[in-house]
């Protein structure tokens, strides 16, 4: 692993709040000033691929990272994006369900659920 690569995924471990990938490389650059935003998005998808981490492309356009590689959910904010994770616990026999129901072979699952979390809900909604 390279020494960019190491310090990417340490420093996305270290923190649970899903960060994009300019968020990561404000993170990335307090260690490694000279690092470029491309070289961040390259490993992230080297990263992604080899199955250390996640990405989270979920309702909003923007994706995040998550350093937790297990199977696990997600709560989304739909004022802020905010994404935490849902402690419930992870159903592995869902994608078993659904391929006896719908033939079709499934790959994978991302379950989001949505909602309005605890600072948002505090603000009146704009618009």
């Amino acid at each position: 692993m390279t020494p960019q690569r190491k310090v990417i995924l340490e420093e996305l471990r270290k923190v649970n709040t899903h960060p994009s990938a300019d968020e990561l490389y404000v993170m990335v650059r307090r260690r490694l000033p000279r690092i470029s935003l491309g070289t961040v998005y390259r490993n992230l998808e080297i990263l992604t691929a080899n199955g250390q981490i996640q990405k989270l492309e979920l309702g909003s356009s923007l994706k995040r990272f998550d350093g937790n590689a297990e199977n696990h959910y997600h709560i989304r904010c739909i004022r802020c994006d905010r994404v935490v994770d849902a402690s419930v616990d992870f159903d592995p026999t869902l994608d078993r369900e659904l391929k006896k129901m719908s033939d079709f072979d499934i790959i994978g699952y991302r379950l989001e659920f949505i909602g309005i979390c605890p600072a948002c809900r505090k603000q009146p909604p704009s618009g």
